[in-house]
């Protein structure tokens, strides 16, 4: 057996030789690697901005992003989740993972093992804590405070940034949580367990709408760019890759459209908006429940986004009427409820039907080459101001050299459809433009909150932190308790 084990290796070695030789022997690239395995492999860290999994699917702006880059390599995406920061290099380092996508910035003292991206977006730190309790003013005051309980997450930026702080502040202390990612700390602030934590601005604007208490005592430092990272080596085919996609992003506005999925409708909060929404969905939308499922099963269109609809058109107020006679909860104009055969725009079933088969033609006729979720903003925008004045905007973009079949770009024109210089150059002339840009706004924020706390199907029980709830029931599980708050 030896020496044929070894004939055998001295005959691959003559085999090699002459395959080097020759030419023939070709070492695959990093990129070629992964595009031969056809599988991108990606290591993040649970969290509003890199990566969930809510009812709806994995989501998250490095999520999206990462998926768009595996689309650009003509491969798939693996997803595998870390603990930490720590394992997240780990992963890199062991070749566990091709790419890591997890909140991460370009740090100095792993750039000799790691390579970083140019930034893709800017976050700032924040010292959250929740409203009605103390809050200080700025880190002087925080480490003047008598037992200031500040958790954070363990092997984090926010972790790194402190320990920078230890120089002017020596007596600054906090406690290290591993095992629990920056959402779940921000709901235990929320639910008193914890009096502050540290998180990023998208990390807060992506959870504040669903715990409006949650509030900002002041920032811990300037904006911080987030990063993708890469093992360092002589291979940089992957990184190399990873830099034209970013540009190609850019160019094609593909960035900016992840950006605007996830933060586009979260600029302005309402704390006073949020706590009667999250009222109203105890008090009322059990009435009309039934009713919003039957018509999206009739038209296809998720029960919850009708819903959203309806909460911004009348605060599910089937008797509501607006000063320009527009009137039930879908608020259908009584030419729009005829065209409709809606006889009674005040009978709860007779509007949500009606307001569902309207949108669901609107959406029908945008065109058909725009993607979702463009295509429903566009609709919604079209719910409010009519296809004709949007379709108005949509040229006006054009002429402004922007892209009318970006949300973005069309948000930003809408509002000059109130402007004689520009009315006076659209078909429909003078609309208040600005009305459609807050409606899709408000929309998008309510259906996401509806994502979060509803089933897709009565009595589906759904996971939250990897563990089960039931999103409409007041109870505790494991110290995360029910979504909903305990006061409604």
């Amino acid at each position: 057996m030896a020496r044929v084990y070894r004939l055998l290796i001295a005959a691959l070695g003559l085999a090699l030789l002459g395959a080097f030789a020759t030419g023939m022997m070709h070492r695959p690239t990093a990129l070629e690697r992964v595009q031969e395995a056809g599988v991108l492999r990606m290591v993040t860290l649970p969290g509003p901005a890199t990566f969930s999994h809510a009812t709806e699917g994995p989501s998250g702006i490095e999520y999206d992003l990462a998926s768009a880059f595996a689309d650009y390599l003509g491969v798939e995406l693996d997803v595998l989740i870390a603990d930490s920061k720590m394992d997240v290099y780990h992963a890199l380092a062991t070749g566990a993972a091709d790419l890591a996508a997890a909140g991460l910035n370009a740090n100095p003292e792993r750039a000799g093992n790691f390579r970083f991206t140019e930034p893709f977006i800017s976050v700032e730190q924040y010292l959250v804590y929740r409203f009605g309790e103390r809050r200080p003013e700025d880190l002087a005051e925080l480490v003047s405070m008598e037992g200031a309980d500040l958790k954070v997450t363990a092997y984090g930026s926010h972790l790194q940034h402190l320990r920078a702080l230890l120089d002017e502040y020596p007596d600054l202390a906090w406690q290290e949580v591993a095992g629990s990612g920056t959402e779940e700390l921000l709901y235990r602030v929320w639910n008193r367990e914890v009096e502050f934590t540290v998180a990023d601005s998208i990390d807060l604007q992506l959870t504040q709408q669903f715990y409006p208490e949650l509030r900002v005592a002041f920032s811990l430092d300037s904006n911080r760019e987030l990063v993708w990272a890469f093992v360092r080596g002589r291979d940089d085919t992957l990184f190399r890759a990873s830099e034209n996609f970013f540009l190609r992003a850019r160019e094609t506005g593909k960035l900016v459209a992840i950006e605007e999925r996830y933060l586009g409708h979260v600029g302005t909060f309402d704390y006073v908006g949020a706590r009667v929404f999250l009222r109203h969905i105890t008090e009322r939308l059990p009435t009309f429940r039934e009713k919003f499922k039957q018509a999206g099963r009739d038209t296809g269109v998720d029960w919850r986004l009708l819903a959203a609809i309806g909460y911004q058109e009348s605060h599910w107020n089937p008797r509501a009427v607006s000063p320009t006679g527009v009137r039930g909860i879908m608020m259908l104009t009584q030419r729009t409820a005829q065209e409709l055969g809606v006889t009674d725009r005040r009978d709860p079933a007779q509007s949500i039907d009606g307001g569902a088969r309207y949108f669901a033609g609107l959406r029908e006729r945008i065109p058909g080459h725009i993607e979702e979720p463009v295509r429903t903003w566009l609709a919604l925008a079209a719910y409010n101001v009519g296809m004709g004045h949007l379709d108005d905007a949509r040229r006006l973009t054009e002429m402004r050299a922007g892209d009318p079949d970006s949300w973005t770009d069309v948000k930003s024109v809408l509002p000059l459809l109130a402007e004689r210089e520009w009315y006076e150059q659209t078909r429909y002339g003078y609309a208040r433009g600005a009305e459609p840009v807050t409606f899709v706004s408000q929309v998008r924020t309510y259906y996401d909150l509806l994502l979060r706390i509803t089933d897709r199907e009565p009595g589906e029980i759904v996971e939250r932190f990897g563990r089960p709830y039931d999103p409409l029931r007041q109870q505790t599980r494991s110290g995360l308790g029910a979504l909903l708050p305990a006061a409604l």
